[in-house]
């Protein structure tokens, strides 16, 4: 009797552990989105927001799902060069500029894209460098 509980609590354990495991990519973009928070704290929180509610009219808010999934390909564009064009967010209009950040790699900025992709209700899932690389090729 004693043999078959610790056999079943082996295999209970066991099965628990693989079960609760993530996947390599999702420990990548975890690991991405607790780097990203870091970053977002130091370059972005002071003008869009602890929860990315934004700053009256003079820095939009990050909460905008539609926005983001439309012009994913152009959200690394817009943190490396900055923005200095009128934009609407949730139907308001923002006229002010938005600062570039030159001095970001392309890890950076992926992973701000994570942490902000995937906070303020947005769900755009992993962003990598080769990811932003690709687009900051494609800016205008």
């Amino acid at each position: 009797m004693r043999k078959i509980l610790i056999s079943s609590l082996l295999f209970a354990s066991l099965t628990s552990m693989i079960y609760s495991c993530q996947n390599a990519g999702e420990i990548k973009q975890d690991v991405y989105y607790v780097n990203g928070r870091d970053l977002y704290i130091k370059h972005c929180q002071n003008c869009h927001g602890s929860k990315g509610e934004g700053l009256a009219e003079l820095s939009p808010p990050l909460t905008d799902t539609v926005f983001f999934k439309e012009n994913r390909q152009k959200l690394a564009c817009i943190i490396k060069n900055g923005m200095k064009d009128s934009i609407v967010i949730n139907g308001q209009p923002y006229q002010g500029n938005m600062p570039a950040f030159p001095e970001l790699y392309d890890i950076d900025i992926a992973q701000l894209l994570v942490y902000i992709g995937n906070s303020f209700g947005n769900k755009l899932g992993m962003f990598t460098p080769k990811d932003v690389a690709a687009d900051l090729k494609r800016c205008k």
